[in-house]
């Protein structure tokens, strides 16, 4: 007796679809979620690095609704001489401060 190739195929397609999950999409969304940990976290004193690149200290910290931590954040970078008013939500890397130090827990050698 063979198998329905109805049977084969509807496997065929739930495994490629389990390939994506556990390959691709499951580690993105724990870096995602690792990333927006990391930019809730900033604080002053903060080095970041922007999405266009700009690598600045964190000088100040406004928030756009009162006690709770959004995207639209406005958040003062120095960069060398100049003052830049970032959204807290184009920030795409904590170079060194608490949120850095955090995600690089573990022994130092």
């Amino acid at each position: 007796m063979q198998a329905n190739p109805l049977y084969s195929t509807i496997f065929m397609y739930v495994a490629i679809a389990a390939i994506f999950y556990f390959v691709l999409w499951r580690p993105q969304a724990a870096q995602r979620k690792q990333h927006e940990a990391a930019i809730r976290a900033i604080k002053r004193g903060d080095e970041v690095v922007t999405a266009g690149g700009i690598v600045g200290q964190v000088v100040h910290i406004q928030e756009t609704a009162a006690g709770a931590v959004a995207a639209e954040d406005r958040v003062t970078i120095k960069s060398g001489e100049s003052r830049l008013i970032v959204e807290r939500g184009r920030i795409t890397r904590v170079v060194s401060g608490s949120a850095a130090g955090a995600a690089q827990s573990g022994p130092v050698s």
